[in-house]
């Protein structure tokens, strides 16, 4: 018996990887000689650079950057097990969590952070790069990230602007002939699930703005700058990229990195499961094991477990979900591929209480789910 483990991390519990060990401990008492894999998922978000370093044999690195207010951090990034692939979250270097809450206002804060962790995988030879752009403090178009590569992004006399989505409205030109030339060596693939132009009321600024400190008055500002950087961008590189799906996200890094690195867009499960050459690792099996820390309505849009599914479907391979808790709305991911799922909380309990329990209560429920296999596996239907 072959079976695959695929789960997505619990957040603020178990990485992915911690996950699979426990649904493995699990199995393991019931089918002690199945042949198990395990393949630590994610899908783009939080979690990404960990679990495609566990599921690849690959290492974390660290890289000293700014941070969104200009501040010097150090901030990881992975290197997949082919050598040439980094994986990298823009909000370790550039993400909400790293601004206090009173310091918080998208007119100063900056990519530059992650156009630094950007070039130090491009100076330890990476020409692959994978990025997840979830969970921005910044909205500067990409605009620091760039300046970070090489990019000039200069003021009519002829200086480089200041940092932050505030300063775009002072853009007058851009010269990219000092733009690192490893650029264009290299792929850069993208990791995006929302579909918010650059600018407009469904743009980075009016959607996400507010969030990130920016009052009604900033938004206006700051959605005029973003205009402002779109058209200079395509009378100097020849890239509008203003209504493409995706150039939102991220305060608008999103089109930062489609005009700077040529970067294509892509659903962030879709990025994992090829990184992870999942199709390749669930063939033969015979059943496929995948979670997250909650089902709900949202698991169907393009989260782990789903994604996941929908690769085992390809072949056939049932699949069974282990998840922390199971919520409303979550009958949808029947249709989606997943043929049963089990949540790992067997009683009344608080979520800290779980938290600190998750290890034995996965393994558990892992238990539980290879028990109900297994009795299916001796039932004969007419």
């Amino acid at each position: 018996m072959k079976i695959v483990i695929a789960p997505d991390s619990f957040k603020g519990s178990l990485t992915a990887l911690e996950v699979a060990e426990a649904v493995e401990v699990g199995l393991r008492r019931v089918f002690p000689a199945a042949t198990i894999k395990k393949v630590p998922m994610a899908d783009g978000g939080e979690g990404t650079v960990q679990s495609l370093v566990d599921a690849t044999g690959g290492e974390i690195l660290t890289a000293q950057v700014r941070d969104p207010l200009g501040t010097p951090i150090d901030a990881q990034y992975g290197v997949l097990g082919d050598g040439i692939t980094a994986v990298i979250e823009m909000a370790a270097a550039s993400g909400l969590t790293l601004v206090p809450y009173d310091k918080r206002d998208p007119r100063i804060t900056t990519t530059y952070g992650t156009g630094e962790l950007i070039r130090a995988a491009l100076l330890h030879g990476c020409r692959k790069l994978i990025i997840g752009i979830g969970g921005s403090a910044t909205n500067d178009g990409g605009a620091g990230m760039a300046q970070a590569l090489g990019a000039k992004l200069l003021t009519a006399n002829d200086e480089q602007i200041e940092r932050g989505g505030g300063a775009l409205a002072t853009l007058s030109a851009i010269d990219i002939s000092e733009l690192d030339p490893r650029i264009s060596e290299t792929e850069t693939v993208v990791a995006c699930d929302v579909n918010n132009p650059l600018t407009g009321k469904e743009g980075a600024s009016h959607v996400y703005g507010p969030q990130k400190g920016a009052t009604p008055e900033m938004i206006d500002v700051l959605d005029a700058n973003l205009g402002h950087f779109d058209r200079i961008l395509q009378r100097d590189l020849g890239k509008s990229v203003n209504t493409v799906p995706g150039a939102g996200a991220a305060g608008g890094l999103g089109a930062g990195l489609m005009a700077f690195l040529n970067a294509s867009l892509k659903s962030g499960i879709e990025i994992v499961t090829e990184a992870t050459q999942l199709s390749k690792q669930v063939a033969g099996a015979d059943l496929v094991i995948t979670g997250e820390g909650q089902i709900n309505f949202q698991t169907v849009f393009g989260k782990t477990p789903v994604g996941v599914a929908k690769v085992a479907k390809t072949q056939n391979i049932p699949v069974i979900a282990i998840a922390g808790s199971i919520a409303d709305g979550s009958d949808s991911v029947y249709n989606a591929g997943i043929d049963a799922m089990i949540d790992i909380v067997p009683e009344p309990m608080a979520l800290e209480t779980a938290i600190e329990k998750a290890t034995a209560l996965i393994e558990t429920a892992a238990e539980r789910a290879g028990r109900m296999v297994n009795i299916g596996t001796k039932i004969r239907c007419n």
